[in-house]
């Protein structure tokens, strides 16, 4: 028995989100990205392939880099475990790279950090071109505002502000390495890093940010939230279009490609024009 590790890219505009909703080995449910790569998985194998993800993502949530491992015991190369999934997966999703790794390495638990993009365009008129990736804010934005206050965020804290009533984490503990707003012509996008994060917890702290880079409150609201610990009063749930798991991060130990591979340095953090 072989362990691989995939690099898996997908549009998730057309899915359930991640998670399987149907039995394990219902080879004709496509209507979540777990489950239409373990049907591609298993048909390569002509067995069944189980396979557990780096973070589950929400309906409409895309991924450029979502970290999968499975176990198989038939004899395939990397290059046909990648070429045959991707053949028989939908256009929206592709398996970008393969390789095996070590019986104890686990895509979730293996994994110290995890990285989300949230990108809105912030004009007038909604977006047309790749509208399925963005999200769309028509007052105007204090993008270094929402920079500037974002920054209290940092470090381990109760998220309990920032976490849906359906979140089925044990505690609201978790350690943001990094974030960032940064604006690029009409575009903003929120870049954050963090151990992990709890259920709708960068659409929520984007919804957040939102209200204070419209002007509608203060910088120090943020941290107002954050201290006050009640998601009833915090801003509303941001649009899941925009949002794009980038990659969770692991040891180098493990020889995954660089793009999975924690670095010295967390992302970087844009410096906000004067």
């Amino acid at each position: 028995m072989t362990r691989y590790a995939l690099g898996v890219e997908y549009d998730g505009s057309g899915f359930k989100g991640w998670q399987r909703l149907s039995k394990s080995g219902t080879l004709d449910d496509t209507t979540t990205v777990q489950a239409a790569l373990e049907a591609a998985l298993s048909s390569v194998a002509d067995a069944q392939v189980d396979t557990i993800c780096a973070g589950r993502t929400d309906a409409g949530v895309h991924a450029q880099c979502q970290v999968v491992h499975f176990d198989s015991g038939v004899v395939r190369t990397p290059r046909g475990w990648l070429l045959g999934a991707t053949a028989r997966l939908p256009p929206a999703v592709c398996v970008r790279w393969c390789q095996p790794v070590a019986d104890d390495f686990h895509a979730r638990f293996s994994a110290r950090a995890r990285r989300y993009r949230y990108t809105l365009v912030n004009r007038l008129a909604r977006p047309a071109l790749e509208r399925q990736y963005l999200s769309w804010e028509r007052m105007p934005l204090d993008a270094d505002a929402m920079h500037r206050a974002a920054q209290v965020l940092l470090g381990e804290n109760d998220f309990s502000a920032f976490r849906t009533v359906h979140c089925q984490s044990p505690h609201a503990m978790r350690n943001l390495h990094a974030i960032s707003v940064i604006r690029q012509g009409e575009r903003v996008m929120v870049e954050v890093q963090a151990n992990a994060f709890l259920h709708h917890m960068v659409r929520n702290i984007v919804g957040s940010l939102l209200v204070v880079g419209r002007g509608e409150r203060p910088e120090g609201w943020i941290g107002e939230l954050l201290a006050g610990r009640d998601r009833t009063v915090a801003g509303p749930t941001a649009p899941p279009d925009g949002l794009v798991f980038v990659s969770p991060l692991y040891p180098a130990e493990w020889a995954l490609p660089i793009e999975v591979t924690l670095q010295d340095t967390p992302i970087p953090v844009a410096t906000p024009s004067l």
